[in-house]
């Protein structure tokens, strides 16, 4: 499988359909192929062959899913790079990657500039709506870029690597994960199945193209003949938008997204009508969620789970036949789980020896996963590499219950949880007890070091815009529902949650940000009164 035939086949069967709305550009399935074939070629002829890397730092737009094709099409290894990144940031990634020309929007000219102060194997930018700029580099527009009309793909392996995507780095230095066309088509493949894909949908390119939380979504929609609606970048106001005048139809989003588009005043006068299927992922999902998407946005909703190391779907929270009788408050929980394995994976969830938990939906393992849309490994980074693996099962550090029907609920990163006193807390327990306050837009739970518990549980919250609670109302609140030992500590009230690249809340940056800042209150216990 090459990603390449995803493209051809659309453009064989639907040459004339409308293939991306992006703004006021349209266009077709044939105009997409010419396209992404010119840059193929004109990269070709600036020497750049098999294995070479192609980087791409640009909103989501034709050109994102004009160079994922190129770089297909000519054998190249495409590079995303997040446009929130820093310059250091991006240069460190660009050195790393030995990436040897960049496709940049001309919006992100100073970043790019202080990312080539330090050494790089960049041998030109193509610039995207902007004049060509690069002092120390060749440079050139994107417009007007002049390749051979003859340009033939490359003949590409299904086990050749296809694309890099850096890591976040929340847990340390960003690696880059490898996929191959086989892991990328076979995802393709699975999504088309799962989500009943077809040449009527319109995807809406919501989530970042550059994380895999949207870029499988350019592949598999492409292959099932499609349509993309872009969405430069995320805001509420831009995605009910997109959904209403772009009539799209499916799309991912994660948690954070969604609240603010529900919390918005549009999620109800827009018309959300088209609106057939609504995925979200990157970070777990609080049922009371769950059922606002349900009642404001009126769609079927799935819940989804993986990494960017698997495609990324590993579980989907679709219901099967055999759950079609269960009263509604029932399904509603079970579309909050973390779902059942997506086509094609095979999970596990074990404890600290390898064995299977039970499958009672309480005894909480880690997640292993096997199957061909796992990554070969990290970049250059063969001790890495060993490390995440146990016997061909990759190790995703995520903990989490397996119940008898074979569906997961993740409890907490195996890193963020909390040990306080020696009883564990999962976060995302918390978190869900936090969101059902109708005053919290967002919350973060996470552990801080405590010389007499060992840890104690501190929680980040923002308020709604009108929203108003003290921390003792909110831990009042929390002791109502969950243990003592569980309820926070502290609550910290915040503007804004720091979030990673694809828009995931930092706990590690809560943690470094609020160390020194959040005390003990003395003569306190964590959570109030122990049971």
């Amino acid at each position: 499988m090459h990603i390449w035939q995803t493209l051809t086949r659309a453009i064989a069967l639907h040459p004339d359909q409308l293939a991306v709305v992006d703004g006021e550009r349209r266009l077709s399935y044939r105009e997409l192929g010419d396209r992404a074939a010119r840059l193929a070629a004109w990269l070709s002829e600036r020497g750049l062959g098999r294995g070479d890397r192609l980087a791409v730092l640009e909103v989501n737009s034709h050109v994102f899913l004009e160079a994922y094709y190129a770089a297909a099409a000519a054998g190249l290894v495409l590079v995303p790079l997040n446009w929130r990144l820093a310059a250091p940031e991006l240069g460190a990634i660009l050195r790393d990657s030995g990436a040897s020309w960049l496709v940049a929007r001309a919006d992100f000219a100073d970043r790019v500039d202080g990312a080539l102060e330090g050494a790089t194997a960049l041998r030109g930018v193509l610039w995207v709506g902007g004049a060509p700029r690069a002092p120390r580099l060749p440079a050139y527009a994107y417009e007007e870029l002049a390749g051979g009309a003859t340009f033939s793909p490359v003949a590409i392996a299904p086990d050749e690597l296809a694309h890099l995507y850096y890591t976040s780095g929340t847990t340390g230095r960003p690696k880059g994960v490898m996929l191959t066309h086989r892991n990328v088509c076979t995802h393709a493949l699975a999504a088309i199945a799962e989500l009943g894909l077809h040449d009527g949908d319109v995807w809406g390119h919501i989530a970042p193209m550059f994380h895999l939380a949207d870029a499988w979504a350019s592949f598999a929609v492409t292959w099932a003949g499609g349509r993309h609606v872009m969405v430069p970048a995320f805001s509420a106001e831009a995605a009910l938008d997109a959904i209403d005048r772009g009539r799209v139809s499916v799309t991912n989003l994660i948690p954070t997204m969604l609240t603010l588009m529900l919390k918005h005043p549009r999620a109800r006068t827009a018309d959300l009508s088209s609106l057939r299927l609504l995925l979200s992922g990157g970070a777990p999902i609080a049922p009371e969620l769950v059922r606002q998407v349900l009642e404001v946005l009126g769609c079927e909703y799935y819940q989804t789970y993986g990494l960017t190391e698997t495609s990324p779907y590993l579980t989907l929270s679709r219901p099967g036949a055999r759950h079609a009788a269960l009263p509604p408050e029932a399904l509603l929980a079970l579309k909050a789980k973390t779902g059942r394995p997506f086509l094609g994976v095979e999970l596990r969830v074990v404890d600290e020896g390898g064995r299977d938990v039970p499958a009672d939906d309480r005894a909480v393992g880690e997640i292993w996963a096997r199957g061909e849309t796992v990554t070969p490994g990290y970049w250059n980074l063969p001790d890495e590499t060993d490390r995440a693996f146990c016997d061909g099962w990759l190790r995703t550090g995520d903990l989490a219950t397996i119940d008898a029907d074979g569906y997961l609920t993740i409890v907490d990163r195996k890193k963020d949880m909390i040990i306080s006193g020696g009883e564990n807390v999962y976060s995302i327990e918390v978190e869900n007890a936090l969101y059902l306050h109708a005053a919290v837009l967002e919350a973060a739970v996470f552990g801080l070091r405590d010389e007499v518990w060992g840890e104690r549980v501190v929680a980040a919250v923002v308020l709604c815009p009108e929203g108003r609670a003290s921390e003792e109302e909110l831990q009042a609140w929390c002791r109502e529902r969950l243990a003592g030992y569980k309820v926070p500590r502290r609550i910290v009230f915040v503007d804004q949650l720091p979030r990673t690249g694809s828009g995931k809340i930092s706990k590690r940056a809560l943690r470094d940000r609020l160390a020194g800042e959040v005390t003990d209150p003395e003569g306190t216990t964590p959570g109030g009164p122990r049971p």
